[in-house]
């Protein structure tokens, strides 16, 4: 954990990451102690940019922007952790139990990965979402996740494989051990930080995937989220008006989520890749010798020696 937390890289992912478990816990709340409602209209300022009394604009509506951004955020981080957790619980009861288990038990889950493979994925939630429509957040996640496990499944199965050939792994099984004790004490350890960053990647892919639905106005239209304040711009034409400030927000906050969450793919990597970690280092090295190799001041030629010529 510690070498976890020494790369910068790894410490500012998560410190975006914790600020939006805030915003998406205590969101609506500071939106009350702020006085902010997010469906309250102010006649006197529609259609206004930044100011001091409404920090990021207003909507054409005169609804604020600042507001629908905070509850917002609870209701795209809500999607993302709903399908993140679903997507990787059954990635993981596919790919590294079904794997371990072996038998016709693998058999059906690999069929069970490829058959999920080959189905359009996006269009098939965008049917099944259109006719729940009203589901609301929690719909969209459990959708999303159900149908967005099958690529975190085949890489997992593929390292499971890799890993019950190991010499550990089989002298483990010769000697008796329980199978669900190989695949929680002995393999789950190696696994986790593939598992980690299979987490956060299913994480961001459902915040996209939910706001690419809810530009299609696929979602509730009671729901707020970063999507429908995004497909909300969209129909107003905010792009077309000038109203960036009504678009960029939600899309820079997308944006954010992913960027933080590869910073931490970054030090899950170099923690399950230590040729990642020797690499880093040997780069660091590199760069201090030549540095050093450059302030060194060079060394100043001596003067040529005369010599003295007999009479």
């Amino acid at each position: 954990m510690k070498d976890f937390l020494h790369s910068w890289k790894v410490r500012t992912g998560l410190a975006i990451l914790c600020l939006y478990g805030l915003f998406a816990i205590f969101g609506p709340g500071l939106d009350a102690l702020l006085g902010l409602d997010p469906h309250a209209i102010d006649y006197t300022a529609i259609q206004q940019p930044p100011s001091t009394a409404h920090w990021l604009g207003t909507t054409t509506g005169g609804e604020d922007v600042l507001a629908q951004l905070l509850v917002g955020t609870r209701g795209s981080i809500t999607v993302g952790l709903i399908a993140g957790t679903i997507s990787t619980a059954i990635a993981v009861l596919v790919g590294v139990i079904g794997t371990f288990a072996g038998g016709h038990a693998d058999g059906f889950a690999n069929f069970l990965t490829n058959l999920f493979l080959v189905v359009p994925v996006f269009p098939l939630i965008l049917v099944v979402a259109g006719y729940l429509q009203g589901g609301g957040v929690l719909m969209i996640g459990l959708l999303i996740g159900f149908f967005g496990w099958p690529g975190g499944a085949r890489t997992l199965r593929a390292q499971t494989l890799s890993l019950r050939r190991r010499d550990f792994i089989m002298a483990m099984r010769m000697l008796g051990e329980r199978r669900w004790r190989l695949v929680w004490v002995e393999a789950m350890p190696h696994l986790a930080g593939w598992i980690s960053a299979m987490f956060l990647h299913a994480v961001v892919g459902a915040v996209l995937a939910e706001a690419g639905l809810a530009f299609l106005g696929i979602t509730s239209p009671d729901a707020v989220s970063w999507g429908t304040m995004i497909q909300q711009a969209n129909q107003q034409s905010a792009l077309l008006r000038g109203m960036w400030w009504w678009f960029v927000p939600p899309g820079a906050c997308i944006a954010l989520l992913g960027l933080a969450a590869g910073l931490v793919n970054f030090g899950i990597d170099e923690i399950a890749n230590p040729r990642l970690k020797a690499a880093r280092r040997s780069l660091v090295r590199q760069v201090d010798r030549r540095a050093g190799a450059a302030a060194r001041p060079a060394p100043t030629p001596a003067a040529p020696r005369t010599q003295e010529v007999p009479s």
